[in-house]
């Protein structure tokens, strides 16, 4: 495990070498500890595949040189902890999407191979990015890796469902995207009604980094 500077009040902690199982369940140990026991003057994380990002208030005034070798050892030890098992989401899946032809097309498969091949897995939630609460999903089966569309869409409905690359994910809110679309859940992934602590953004948000989605086919609907 290493550490550098990202700017003058965070620093990026590498944690493993490659994406799989073993730094999943790494990521899922030192998220548990950075909530539990945050590091002084800490106010955020952000997890990714391999690194943590961490920022700090610039006017705490810390030496963040210096407290980082503890700050390191404790991380490291917290990593080979056991953890809980993930929260499971089960979540129902209408196969309905715009480019689900596409995909099916792209990789010489069926609409209903492409519908089960995406169904069967049980994804882990690498971390939330691109937009608030979007969750980057593995482990996409190879057949079904698609390139992203050649020009994004200004507008993807919430609760869509999309192939980008190696991963799948879900839109939480509307924003512009270039992923293909290939379902939609009417399961809402941002929710006011969730924030029961009026200090914890994070809590409008029904996924998290480190729980795991099974989607669940609710119908396949091709034009």
């Amino acid at each position: 495990m290493e550490w550098q500077f990202y700017g003058r009040d965070a620093v990026l902690i590498r944690f493993a070498e490659r994406i799989g199982d073993e730094a999943f369940g790494r990521s899922r140990a030192l998220i548990q500890e950075l909530e539990s026991r945050p590091p002084p003057g800490m106010v955020e994380f952000a997890p990714a595949f391999t690194t943590l990002l961490l920022e700090f208030d610039p006017e705490a005034e810390l030496e963040i040189a210096d407290m980082m070798p503890e700050l390191l050892n404790r991380l490291q030890q917290a990593a080979t902890k056991e953890v809980p098992p993930a929260t499971l989401h089960e979540i129902p899946l209408v196969y309905n999407g715009p480019d689900l032809e596409r995909v099916a097309q792209t990789n010489h498969l069926t609409i209903e191979t492409v519908c089960r091949l995406h169904s069967d897995p049980e994804y882990k939630v690498y971390f939330l990015g691109f937009a608030p609460g979007f969750p980057y999903l593995g482990d996409l089966d190879t057949r079904l890796r698609t390139p992203r569309l050649a020009s994004p869409r200004l507008r993807v409905p919430p609760g869509s469902v999309a192939i980008g690359g190696e991963h799948t994910g879900i839109y939480p809110l509307e924003t512009p995207g270039g992923w293909n679309i290939i379902g939609h859940t009417a399961v809402s992934l941002f929710d006011l009604s969730r924030k029961e602590d009026h200090e914890d953004e994070a809590n409008v948000f029904l996924l998290r980094p480190g729980d795991r989605v099974k989607f669940i086919p609710a119908a396949i609907e091709t034009s």
